[in-house]
């Protein structure tokens, strides 16, 4: 039998009000090591996602692993995002492994999560099957996350794809959230991020509306 289309979007699609966002150890000392991702990029893929969260009210979570002692403190791109907010310092390497974000992941009680940060094979990969084996939808933004090395990258993302983990990008997330451009209330502010931390995407906004007065909508 012919499926019958009908014009809804599919349940597989994130949007702002089913799932919290974990950015996990975002910090210098793991920033060093980072080889699979320019520094640059990765920073500007963060504060992208972290806007994109902001803007959308998404229930955040920010993580740090010895903040103080050791590892220095989460981006600042990232913290600006989120004013006031507190981020839940660890020492366990496995996010899930922490009873105070978990008591945070409850209290937020959403079934989906979008998990992000670094490393890839260490700090996405524990807390994701640990996410999975209990129950949690998972997404990892790829590209909002780095190693090592490309081969330590790539073959976190692979065990994490075989465990039942959805990968997205940074970008795909924004535009996801905002999903139609006759979207008013959030238009400005997603083209806003878009135009900032968007690349030749956000040039091409910046050029179509400076020369022609484009609007998506």
């Amino acid at each position: 039998m012919t499926p019958q289309a009908t014009p809804t979007p599919s349940p597989l699609l994130i949007t702002p009000t089913d799932h919290a966002l974990i950015m996990i150890d975002f910090q210098s000392q793991m920033s060093f090591a980072t080889k699979s991702i320019d520094a640059v990029l990765l920073r500007n893929n963060a504060a992208l996602v972290a806007r994109a969260a902001a803007s959308f009210g998404v229930p955040s979570i920010l993580t740090t692993v010895a903040e103080r002692s050791f590892s220095g403190p989460m981006y600042e791109e990232i913290t600006s995002a989120f004013p006031g907010q507190a981020l839940i310092d660890r020492t366990s390497m496995n996010t899930w492994e922490d009873a105070n974000v978990i008591k945070v992941v409850n209290q937020i009680g959403k079934p989906r999560l979008v998990m992000c940060g670094l490393w890839t094979s260490v700090c996405i990969v524990g807390p994701s099957l640990s996410a999975i084996a209990q129950g949690f939808e998972v997404y990892v933004i790829a590209d909002a996350c780095g190693d090592v090395t490309d081969e330590a990258h790539e073959r976190a993302m692979e065990r994490m794809v075989q465990a039942g983990v959805r990968p997205m990008t940074s970008l795909q997330y924004l535009l996801e959230l905002q999903r139609d451009w006759a979207r008013t209330e959030t238009y400005e502010s997603t083209t806003g991020i878009a135009k900032q931390f968007g690349g030749s995407y956000g040039l091409g906004i910046i050029y179509a509306k400076t020369m022609f007065g484009a609007h998506e909508g």
